[in-house]
C-alpha cells in the first residue's frame, strides 16, 4: 500500500522512507505553494498520507512565528484541499505535537488526550490550529483523518540541534580526542518523555490502519526521564565522565518543567505499545554519531 509522506527528508520522514515499503514524497514541492502541491498530488499514486512537513524546532518558531504558521497551518490547509481536489479516499495521519499541552501540574501527569491545551510557544500554537483544522475536515471530508501528538522522540539521523543527538555528538567528539573540555548543554532542570523513532513509526503505522476518524492520540513512552539522567546514562554507555561546562543556555520562554504522557488510548484503539527502552534510544544515537564522525 503506497504512502505519501510529506516532509520525507526530515528526521522521521526519512526513517519512514527507509523502512516502509512504497513511500512517495513531495520532492521539492513546498506545502505553502497550494497550486504546486495540488499538481504534485495529482501525479502521485498513494492510498495513505502521513503529514510531517513542518517547522519543528521551537527556537525557529520564536524567531519567525509568521513562517511557522504559514508552513504548519497554511501548509496543512493546502494539503487538505489538495487531497479533496484529487478525490482522496484513504487515511490522512496528521502529526501534531505533545507540546500543545503546555505546562501540566505534576499531580495531573501523565497527561491524557482530553486535557485542555495551553500552547506555550508559536510552534505549539501552529500545531493546535492545524489539528483543529484536521478535526473539522474529519467531520466533512470523504477520507479518514487521524491525529497524533508525539512527544520527544529520537534516533539515528536526528539533527544535533535537538538535545539527545547534540549530547551524543559532543561525547563522541570528546571520546575521539577532540571537542571541548566539557559538555555544552542547555537547562537540565526538566524531565521529558523520550521515545525511539522506531516505536513512533510503528505507532503511525498502527494509526493509519486502526486509528478512529477525528480522534487524537498521544505517541509516547509513558516514561518520565530527567535530563541529568539522560546525560549520566549516555556517559555510561560511551564510558566517559565529562563535566558539564558553565555558560549554559537559559531556560526557553514558557517551556514546561516536567512532562510524561499516557499511551493507553493508542493501545486501546490499535494494540500498539512501546518496545524500546531509553538505553536502546541512546545507544542507537551514539552509534550513528560514531559512524558519522569516523
Amino acid at each position: 500500500m503506497s504512502t505519501l509522506v510529506t516532509g520525507e527528508r526530515g528526521f522521521v520522514g526519512s526513517y519512514l522512507a527507509a523502512t516502509w515499503p512504497e513511500v512517495v514524497g513531495l520532492g521539492r514541492v513546498d506545502v505553502t505553494d497550494a497550486s504546486a502541491l495540488a499538481e504534485r498530488l495529482s501525479r502521485l499514486p498513494f492510498e495513505r498520507v502521513v503529514h510531517l512537513a513542518a517547522v519543528s524546532f521551537v527556537p525557529d518558531s520564536f524567531a519567525d512565528p509568521a513562517r511557522t504558521l504559514a508552513v504548519n497551518l497554511g501548509g496543512t490547509l493546502n494539503l487538505l484541499q489538495a487531497l479533496d481536489q484529487v478525490g482522496f479516499e484513504g487515511c490522512l495521519l496528521y502529526v501534531g505535537s505533545g507540546a500543545v499541552y503546555g505546562e501540566v501540574p505534576p499531580e495531573q501527569l501523565p497527561v491524557v488526550e482530553d486535557r485542555p491545551l495551553r500552547p506555550p510557544n508559536p510552534y505549539a500554537v501552529s500545531k493546535v490550529a492545524a489539528e483543529a483544522l484536521c478535526y473539522q475536515w474529519s467531520r466533512t471530508s470523504r477520507y479518514r483523518v487521524v491525529m497524533a501528538r508525539p512527544f520527544n522522540h529520537t534516533g539515528p539521523g536526528q539533527s544535533e540541534r535537538f538535545f539527545v543527538p547534540g549530547l551524543a555528538r559532543q561525547l563522541v567528539e570528546i571520546s575521539a580526542g577532540g571537542g571541548q573540555a566539557g559538555l555544552q548543554l542547555g537547562d537540565l532542570g526538566g524531565s521529558r518523555d523520550f521515545s525511539h523513532v522506531a516505536d513512533v513509526a510503528r505507532a503511525y503505522q498502527a494509526l493509519l490502519e486502526s486509528g478512529h476518524n477525528g480522534e487524537v492520540y498521544n505517541v509516547c513512552s509513558g516514561r518520565e526521564t530527567w535530563l541529568p539522567e539522560v546525560v549520566e546514562r549516555m556517559q555510561a554507555l560511551i564510558g566517559l565522565q565529562v563535566p558539564v561546562a558553565s555558560g549554559q543556555r537559559s531556560h526557553r520562554p514558557s517551556e514546561q518543567k516536567r512532562m510524561v504522557a499516557s499511551w493507553q488510548k493508542l493501545q486501546a484503539h490499535t494494540g500498539w505499545r512501546p518496545e524500546h527502552d531509553l538505553d536502546s534510544c541512546l545507544s542507537d544515537v551514539l552509534a550513528y554519531w560514531r559512524e558519522k564522525l569516523s
